[in-house]
């Protein structure tokens, strides 16, 4: 969702006594819902991820998009804020500056994994270069991709260039894969290797759908084998259902197409899986998106 910069997420106050300019754009919302919740340093609890796992997943991004951002007469800046017990992550725009607000708490989370936190991270950086459909901001900007093209993003693409060969198949042996998501990404893929990393995205993904459920306090957790069976009239905008997110990363791992397309900020068909390219699988899902 966009909002005004004086809603904020965790933002700090220089950011929040910045002028609003139409070089000053940002993103507010965050990858989760808003929330109170504070994980510090200090909390001492089972599960989260490592500085060590933070500031690598940061690096990977940063040594990727980087150039990207560049070569489109942008700057990639990543905001590391450890300390910061905010639960949650966002991105902005600042003039060229393409800002992503990465906030320790978040990656302190109990449910969270350093694959879980890639995603975020992707997804936030979807929100750069994630094509469209777009939302139109302050000033009609339309820097952003929208919440579900984001979500969409991050399996897509971002996950895809960012998790080795030899690391997926290793998650693959040492860890138990949902049995619907390894029929599906077997059934779709054609080699051991991308089987492996549709399989450890898909994994990723319902650590994001689990983040979802418990910081919106709901009792049914989401389940790749119960789709969201809604129909938007409408692209929807803002944060999608839990269990359509889900779904939505689910998609973006099945997605069979050529990553050398580049994806388009007006066109939603080109480098993505559509009906309109005659395809069946890998779909964007009707309770967020309509073509």
């Amino acid at each position: 969702m966009i909002r005004s910069w004086l809603s904020g997420l965790g933002l700090s106050a220089l950011t929040l006594s910045a002028p609003m300019s139409p070089h000053n754009h940002v993103l507010c919302s965050g990858f989760v819902p808003k929330n109170d919740l504070q994980i510090p340093i200090s909390a001492h609890q089972v599960g989260g991820v490592t500085k060590a796992d933070y500031d690598a997943v940061l690096d990977a991004i940063e040594k990727h998009y980087a150039p990207i951002a560049q070569s489109q007469g942008g700057y990639l800046q990543l905001n590391r804020l450890w300390n910061d017990g905010s639960v949650n992550a966002s991105a902005e725009r600042r003039g060229r500056t393409w800002v992503l607000n990465m906030y320790g708490g978040l990656a302190r989370h109990p449910i969270m994994t350093k694959d879980g936190f890639l995603m975020v991270a992707c997804h936030e950086m979807g929100h750069h270069i994630g094509g469209a459909p777009k939302i139109a901001g302050w000033f009609g900007s339309d820097w952003a991709s929208n919440e579900g093209a984001a979500d969409y993003f991050a399996t897509l693409r971002c996950m895809r260039e960012l998790m080795p060969d030899q690391e997926n198949e290793r998650f693959v042996r040492e860890n138990a894969i949902d049995p619907v998501v390894r029929r599906r990404c077997e059934e779709l893929f054609n080699t051991q290797a991308e089987e492996n990393l549709c399989m450890r995205e898909g994994t990723a993904g319902m650590i994001g759908g689990l983040m979802f459920q418990t910081l919106r306090n709901e009792p049914t957790a989401p389940k790749f084998d119960t789709p969201d069976s809604s129909v938007v009239n409408r692209t929807y905008d803002d944060h999608p259902a839990t269990q359509c997110r889900l779904d939505t990363y689910f998609q973006g791992a099945l997605c069979v197409h050529d990553r050398n397309v580049d994806l388009s900020d007006s066109n939603p068909n080109q480098g993505t899986c559509s009906e309109a390219n005659g395809q069946r699988e890998g779909l964007r899902p009707r309770c967020w998106f309509k073509p």
